[in-house]
């Protein structure tokens, strides 16, 4: 399974896409979502960082404690390419 890693800042709590960054993350298909969490951190470089998880349908999403910025966890077949 492909997923795609949003990265961008946030404005007043909400995504706000002044700058952002894009990674690819291969995961076999049965990987749980701790699993994938963890994998996506270590690809952002926030392994060690303490995150709040949300789950919204297939996308998951990370706010860093502290951190003006938010991570997206997108399944590759609900993205534009």
């Amino acid at each position: 399974m492909n997923y795609q890693i949003e990265i961008t800042d946030t404005f007043g709590g909400e995504a706000n896409y002044s700058w952002v960054r894009r990674h690819k993350l291969d995961a076999p298909a049965e990987i749980t979502d701790l699993a994938l969490v963890r994998r996506a951190k270590r690809k952002a470089e926030w392994s060690g960082v303490r995150c709040k998880v949300s789950k919204y349908g297939d996308t998951i999403e990370l706010r860093p404690v502290g951190m003006c910025c938010v991570l997206f966890i997108i399944p590759s077949e609900g993205c534009a390419s």
